[in-house]
């Protein structure tokens, strides 16, 4: 049966052991686990009958003495069908305090002045996420879809790949993803391990399509993966970037406000106001917050508004976090002096600006918060999401509030009817909390439901839903190309086929199909496989092989002329067959080099790292080593250029390739040279294969009957799809294998 694997650093829960050595389970907070769970429990309902659907595996919050671990395995296996992954002390120092939140997280919320590029952290981060890769591939099959979450886990996905070729993967991350000159200042192995770790995933989702647009350019500009639609090619896989903002359950808490506890709260709260509008704060305690930039422009409001003193009290609710971190004990000191000192000045005997708790507040509390609350301030210097201000809106059945929105949380770009502000601008905040609490109760209203249809409507469970639909279309590998993927057993039925015939004529690419891309194309001479492979099966009775390449002749020779095969160079301009000279095919002109090059020496000295190469019949701009964001723009500048330049002259055509443009006697095409021989040859079996959009000209011009075969993903006139070059090899071996047996 296929599952959801869901892993996550944490579990839902947290393991804890009393003074008897009892163990206790305990629900965890946070927005993933909740979400999470909330997803799981809509899609089966009652968690006891989903224990064969899903598994979730996880840190179980507490180091665990090894005596008790049998134990604890088999209480979240039976309780919650979960899969502890078990830590040390030092293990989580390393990992999770160390390089996940003392590098990562300050880096990816742009406070790199935080942020320790220790060697030691960076091992510790890949061990454990090894092991975490460990702990799932011993519990998934290759049905099960797996679910990787978070920064703590980027290098999961990648080794998980690597052991399950096959696997459906995806991978979200719940923070933001920063721009590509903040997130090259890792060292350089260290960004290529992580983001290689993440396309490991079928499927990258963020928050925002700022971070999917980042997080694209960074492959491009450090891996070299560009995109097309967010879809990345690698080899014979597809990766999808993409956009899903996180939701709420909504329901939950909508309908929490009308809960009997919840008016009690409400009704101690109201005591407390005394008449007073609230205006709530609630987060976590983190320097990304804009804890104190909150209150000193709360602090302003007070000072330039004195007719509200008195008049509102500013609810400020900070939850412990990492309290025994140096930055962290600093900003709460910062907070309690700053929270004393307005207190102290603005407040009197009746009554305080601020209303200052600092401990984890029970949910029906929260709720009646929310609910009594005349403005949220949200005001994030840097968020993923932010479920707090989503929450407020939940909240707030009246139709009435104001929510004050960082424009650097991802949430902004869901609710654009909130106030959005700079977190940085303490006048701006404080100009937003007057515009709040003075806003007429008919825009209050206009803006608040505007926000609660569109979070009712892509709640928690929607955007879940929407993330693994997507994951289970990106990692079907024949959706997307109609050719048909070649298996083993269509390897074998070619073989028999091939086997069988009376005469046979096969067609092969060299780069991109023979062998692989290299910066410099003279830096790819066939392997002692290729030409092994290549000898074996030109060695065949009534057997043609045919390189069919861009190449020039005299380098094909050079490579190949001991194969005993036929040879076409520079598309069909010059050909040999087997056992013949090389010999023109059709006179070409090329009076129009001369008048072309100096166009193409122009963007070489535009785009440092391009060249070109000069064969007898054509000319190729190449810019593999340019920057790879800048080479494509002058790439099309340039073919816009030659097209002007060429519209009149029937003698060139200009055809842009693989990180090439690429200017030829159009008269010249595997196409035309491969009918030529097709037709010559009279064979029985035909079989072509190559990757470039050069090949489909052959692919389209060879008889019907033939086996056309495609390297790659890309749209394609072949009847069938392979992935690499090394699979390409291992189909002409059994090709070879099947004539010798």
């Amino acid at each position: 049966m296929s599952r959801l694997v869901v892993v996550s650093n944490r579990l839902p829960v947290t393991i804890s052991t009393d003074d008897a050595g009892e163990i206790h389970l305990k629900a965890s907070s946070g927005g993933l686990a909740s979400g999470m769970s909330a997803y799981l429990e809509h899609q089966t309902g009652e968690l006891q009958d989903i224990r064969q659907d899903f598994i979730w595996i996880g840190w179980p919050g507490s180091e665990v003495e090894e005596s008790k671990q049998p134990e604890v395995k088999s209480r979240l296996k039976a309780e919650l069908n979960a899969a502890p992954v078990f830590l040390s002390h030092d293990e989580m120092e390393g990992f999770y305090y160390g390089f996940s939140n003392r590098t990562l997280w300050p880096l990816f919320h742009y406070f790199h002045v935080y942020c320790d590029f220790s060697e030691d952290l960076w091992h510790a981060y890949v061990e454990v996420n090894q092991k975490f890769a460990d702990a799932v591939a011993e519990v998934v099959t290759e049905e099960d879809t797996i679910w990787i979450h978070d920064y703590q886990l980027m290098l999961v996905p990648q080794m998980l790949r690597k052991r399950m070729p096959h696997a459906r993967i995806g991978f979200f991350l719940h923070i933001p993803f920063p721009s590509h000159d903040v997130f090259r200042l890792l060292p350089r192995g260290w960004g290529r391990q992580l983001l290689e770790g993440v396309i490991g995933a079928d499927l990258v989702g963020f928050h925002t399509y700022d971070y999917t647009h980042h997080f694209l350019r960074a492959l491009l500009r450090i891996l070299g993966h560009d995109h097309s639609m967010g879809t990345v090619t690698l080899g014979n896989r597809l990766v999808r970037v993409d956009t899903f903002p996180m939701g709420i359950e909504y329901n939950k808490y909508s309908e929490a406000t009308h809960l009997p506890e919840v008016e009690q709260e409400k009704k101690e709260l109201e005591a407390v106001m005394a008449g007073r509008q609230a205006v709530v704060s609630v987060d976590r305690l983190d320097y990304t917050k804009g804890i104190i930039n909150r209150l000193r422009a709360f602090e302003m409001f007070l000072e330039n508004n004195p007719q509200w003193r008195e008049k509102v009290k500013l609810i400020l609710i900070v939850v412990p976090s990492r309290e025994a971190v140096d930055e962290y004990e600093s900003m709460k000191h910062q907070i309690d002096e700053a929270v004393g000192r307005i207190n102290g000045q603005y407040g009197g005997v009746g009554w305080t600006p601020i209303a200052y708790v600092y401990r984890s507040v029970p949910f029906e509390r929260l709720i009646a918060a929310y609910s009594m609350a005349s403005a949220a301030l949200v005001t994030p210097l840097r968020d993923g999401m932010n479920l707090v201000a989503k929450e407020y809106v939940a909240c707030r059945t009246d139709g009435t509030g104001v929510l004050i929105l960082s424009e650097m949380a991802g949430a902004a770009s869901e609710l654009p009817e909130a106030l959005l502000i700079n977190p940085n601008s303490t006048e701006e905040i404080a100009e937003a909390i007057k515009t709040a609490l003075e806003m007429p109760l008919d825009e209050q209203r206009h803006r608040l439901q505007a926000m609660q249809r569109r979070l009712r409507r892509y709640d928690v469970v929607r955007w879940a839903q929407d993330f693994l639909q997507s994951l289970s279309k990106v990692s079907d590998p024949d959706s997307s190309v109609p050719a048909i993927r070649v298996t083993p057993e269509i390897s074998q039925d070619f073989a028999q086929r091939f086997a069988r015939a009376q005469k046979r004529l096969l067609f092969l690419d060299y780069d991109g199909t023979l062998v692989g891309f290299h910066a410099d194309p003279n830096a790819v001479s066939p392997s002692e496989r290729v030409l092994d492979a290549l000898k074996k099966l030109a060695a065949y009775p009534n057997t043609e092989v045919v390189v069919v390449s861009g190449r020039q002749h005299d380098i094909l020779d050079k490579w190949l002329g001991e194969c005993g095969i036929s040879v076409v160079a520079e598309h069909g301009a010059v050909i040999r067959r087997t056992g013949a000279e090389w010999h023109e095919n059709l006179p070409p002109q090329t009076r129009w080099k001369e008048e072309l090059r100096p166009i193409l020496e122009r963007y070489v000295d535009r785009l440092p790292g391009s060249f070109v190469e000069e064969k007898q019949y054509c000319l190729v701009w190449h810019y593999r080593n340019s920057d790879p964001e800048l080479g494509p723009m002058r790439a099309q500048e340039l073919i816009d250029s030659l097209m002007a330049f060429t519209s009149n002259q029937a003698s060139v055509q200009v055809l842009p390739g693989n990180k090439i443009v690429e200017l030829r006697d159009p008269k010249h095409n595997k196409g035309v040279v491969a009918a030529q021989i097709a037709t010559e040859a009279a064979a029985d079996f035909i079989f072509a294969i190559g990757d470039d959009v050069t090949d489909e000209d052959m692919f389209r011009s060879l008889p019907s009957g033939s086996i056309t075969v495609k390297v790659g993903r890309l749209p394609t006139a072949a009847d069938y799809r392979i992935s690499s070059p090394d699979d390409v090899l291992t189909l002409l071996e059994r090709l070879a294998a099947a004539t010798q047996s």
